[in-house]
């Protein structure tokens, strides 16, 4: 064959292979972009073979998971950490994340601690506290914020879901559906996280809980005062009576006048709210990044008198500051 026409051969099917190739990519990215659209984790969970009462128990995360001989502070911060797990869409067990999260500042500070052995580097007790300082850092507190972060975007989304879901929900009752049916269209209409969660609240009435105590465990679940007023309003209107589509109805107009307020607040308080972000994350990643990559900054002043009562005394010093920016902040409307 001659070699101009073997040279266009070879380009020919060099660009059908490309062009095959970019539409293969395209039409799966489409996909999954639309079914991502359509359902949400729940309905996931139960396509891949999850039975409803295994999906139901891993989304809402068992309160009965905790234990209750613990002192009250302790049971506290894990009812907290339960709560942001929760609000994270974290489906592992507590049991399971803890010793994950306590066992990997343990394997990095012995995976540190041997290849300074093996280096023949000398390990003395402020390069320990230094090592130590990191493998918590690591292994621990930054996976913990990243928890918090993504609990935080969660309920903010959420709080966005939520008006849109209860006009859902009147519309369904206005069409002559019965309240479960109306739920129960929310659970296949709504994305995530609300679909979800309404979702695990009619699972928790299929399984025989009262509606009104699943709706309750599902606003305690998420500390949402909106939640709280449409749980009231289906109690308030079971006990007295009523039109339940123009109490939610206005229901709906209170939140989202409620959420118009809250975004003024938080964009007058955004510069605050960013100067804490930025004080509590930044020196975490930065003393992290600096000793992968530079740990002899930190390791060669390791050994002075004065480096272990310093050191003990910057992270007292950013705890508090930490607490008190949190206060700032937290800002209550």
């Amino acid at each position: 064959m001659n070699e101009t026409w073997l040279k266009a051969l070879i380009l020919g099917c060099t660009f059908g292979a490309v062009l095959l190739l970019v539409e293969l990519l395209a039409n799966g990215l489409a996909s999954t972009r639309k079914s991502g659209r359509a359902i949400n984790l729940r309905l996931k969970m139960i396509a891949e073979g999850r039975d409803r009462e295994r999906t139901m128990s891993l989304l809402r995360r068992r309160e009965s998971s905790i234990p209750s001989n613990l002192p009250p502070g302790v049971r506290a911060i894990a009812e907290k950490l339960e709560k942001t797990l929760i609000a994270a869409q974290v489906t592992i067990p507590t049991g399971r994340l803890m010793l994950i999260v306590l066992l990997a500042p343990v394997a990095i500070f012995f995976a540190i601690i041997l290849v300074m052995i093996l280096a023949d580097i000398p390990v003395a007790l402020g390069r320990l506290v230094m090592i130590g300082t990191f493998a918590v850092a690591v292994g621990a507190f930054i996976p913990l914020m990243y928890f918090q972060y993504k609990a935080t975007k969660t309920r903010k989304k959420m709080e966005e879901q939520f008006p849109v879901a209860l006009d859902v929900f009147v519309r369904g009752l206005r069409a002559g559906h019965p309240i479960a049916a109306a739920l129960d269209l929310l659970t296949v209409e709504m994305a995530d996280p609300i679909g979800s969660q309404f979702g695990v609240v009619v699972d928790e009435v299929t399984y025989g809980a009262e509606l009104r105590d699943a709706l309750q465990a599902m606003a305690d679940r998420w500390d949402l005062d909106d939640m709280r007023m449409f749980v009231v309003s289906l109690s308030v209107q079971s006990e007295t009576g009523g039109n339940l589509a123009e109490i939610l109805d206005n229901l709906s107009t209170v939140i989202r006048e409620r959420h118009s307020m809250m975004l003024k607040v938080r964009a007058l308080s955004s510069e605050g709210r960013m100067t804490a972000i930025m004080l509590t994350i930044l020196p975490v990643f930065a003393f992290s990044f600096l000793f992968i990559m530079n740990p002899g900054f930190y390791l060669d002043v390791a050994d002075d008198r004065a480096f272990v009562p310093g050191f003990v005394i910057l992270i007292v010093m950013y705890v508090i500051g930490l607490y008190a920016i949190r206060k700032m902040v937290d800002l209550k409307v």
